[in-house]
């Protein structure tokens, strides 16, 4: 089947753009797994442990950056949503980059998702050493021993098979899900009651007698916005899993439309609740936000569960990531633009290949966090921001692309659609070079990340150079 999309006809169902990478898959994944991918995707380590440093620096207008942030995720998840009911793959937005914009498309964004999920992987490590550092018993263990032990347990169970990784996710997700209930129900509480939280009486006046919204100004929460971006950083998984579920023009919908109130709910309302239980200037980068509540709320045991909790939330990332990586690996190596070996899959029908090589860099972030623990965390993270983006980017483009064939009438757009197109995908790629403005205003090391910018657009062209004849010879002989 050719990789070339018919120019001028509508394509039939059965002539549609085919991916050698979609194929050996297991259907594995049952609705309730995908559900809970997605919430976990919607609430990660950004969360957890990010919001208590950003907290700290842009005060209760957080809220805002994360409403903000949370509407261009959803009307990214919802054109990347669009393009599953046209298509399932495992390849996802990389499989229709390929059909919608040729190989140097695919090739760009699926190293742009492995430079997203690499650095990932790095910061989830590190926020689980974080996290194990809050019991006495690991005190003493070094940062990258922890972090080295949390690669390795995650890394094996995800080799195992995608049902194990369905299982592991949907029960990581139900305890991230239940645990921010619990803490929105006992927090309600907290500020109705005024109950006492380490001498402080929570309310209203946590906010408006220190500082009010915007304590330090409008600007520190324009620029916490690039850290916030990541914490969404794991949406767009739900449309990689589509690829190994059955039915997933009855199961993707569903899923992906609920993701917007998730957000309103678990991200806004947990932050507009932090700002409410305590001022700003109690909480810190090096602890989860959730972590510093019942902690100073005096409740036995319960600082030591909420930090249990917040460490399965990096590791149900860090399991996440190594998961999607293996499969956009496997569809680019299929085609000719990632190693051979990335496409290898095993007795289980994972592409251990992939998996592997993703854990290799979470090794070397090991190195990090033993050469340099208390800034591995943020280093990462804003190396990951600009995978992000570029990966945000490349499925809004891909979607500029279909909405452009759909309107020639070469291809048909499924019912389920991003709304006001094309102007959503526009104002939302708007918005992602706002973020690279942002990161290089905010100077430091978000800057020291944008001046990457040419550097890894200098490492993508000369890789498109050492593989493009591979990838040529592979084109042709689907031809």
């Amino acid at each position: 089947m050719s990789d070339r999309t018919l120019t001028e006809a509508p394509a039939p169902a059965s002539s549609r753009h085919v991916d050698a990478g979609d194929e050996g898959y297991s259907k594995d994944l049952k609705s309730r797994h995908i559900n809970m991918i997605a919430i976990g995707g919607a609430i990660g380590t950004g969360l957890f442990l990010g919001a208590g440093g950003r907290l700290a620096g842009a005060g209760p207008s957080l809220a805002i950056a994360y409403a903000v942030c949370g509407v261009f995720a959803f009307f990214v998840v919802r054109a990347l949503g669009e393009l599953v009911l046209y298509r399932p793959s495992s390849g996802a937005f990389v499989s229709y980059a390929r059909e919608f914009m040729g190989e140097k498309g695919a090739y760009t964004a699926g190293w742009l998702y492995f430079l997203n999920w690499s650095t990932t992987t790095v910061a989830d490590i590190t926020a689980a050493a974080t996290y194990a550092h809050f019991w006495s018993m690991f005190t003493d263990v070094p940062q990258w021993v922890l972090a080295f032990i949390a690669l390795a347990v995650v890394l094996t169970a995800n080799l195992i098979s995608v049902k194990y990784f369905g299982e592991m996710e949907f029960w990581f997700s139900l305890v991230k899900v239940a645990a921010l209930v619990i803490f929105l129900i006992v927090g309600i509480w907290l500020v109705a009651t005024s109950h006492e939280i380490g001498g402080h009486t929570p309310g209203f006046s946590s906010i408006t007698d220190n500082g009010g919204l915007f304590p330090s100004g409008v600007l520190p929460m324009l620029l916490v916005i690039q850290g916030v971006v990541f914490a969404y950083a794991s949406v767009e998984l739900c449309g990689v899993a589509a690829g190994e579920t059955e039915n997933p023009e009855k199961i993707m919908p569903k899923a992906i439309n609920s993701i917007m109130w998730r957000v309103g709910l678990f991200y806004v309302g947990s932050v507009v609740l932090l700002a409410l239980l305590l001022p700003y200037t109690e909480y810190s980068t090096d602890q989860s936000p959730f972590v510093t509540v019942f902690d100073k709320l005096g409740v036995p045991g319960a600082a030591g569960i909420m930090n249990l909790v917040v460490l399965t939330a990096a590791l149900s990332s860090l399991n996440s990531g190594l998961y999607s990586t293996g499969r956009i690996l496997r569809s680019m190596s299929l085609a000719g633009s990632a190693p051979k070996f990335t496409g290898v899959m095993n007795k289980g029908k994972v592409p251990y290949g992939g998996v592997l090589f993703t854990a290799a860099f979470g090794v070397a972030g090991v190195g990090l966090n033993a050469w340099m623990p208390g800034e591995a965390f943020e280093i990462v993270l804003n190396l990951a921001s600009i995978g992000i983006l570029g990966t945000w980017a490349m499925v809004m483009i891909c979607s500029l692309f279909f909405w452009h064939r759909a309107e020639n009438g070469l291809v048909e757009r499924p019912s389920y659609r991003l709304p006001w197109a094309p102007y959503t995908q526009i104002v939302t790629l708007v918005f992602l070079v706002t973020v690279l403005v942002l990161m290089w205003c905010d100077g430091g090391v978000g800057r020291t990340t944008v001046m990457f910018l040419p550097a890894i657009a200098a490492a993508l062209v000369g890789g498109w150079f050492l593989v493009r004849r591979r990838v040529a010879e592979l084109a042709a002989g689907r031809d």
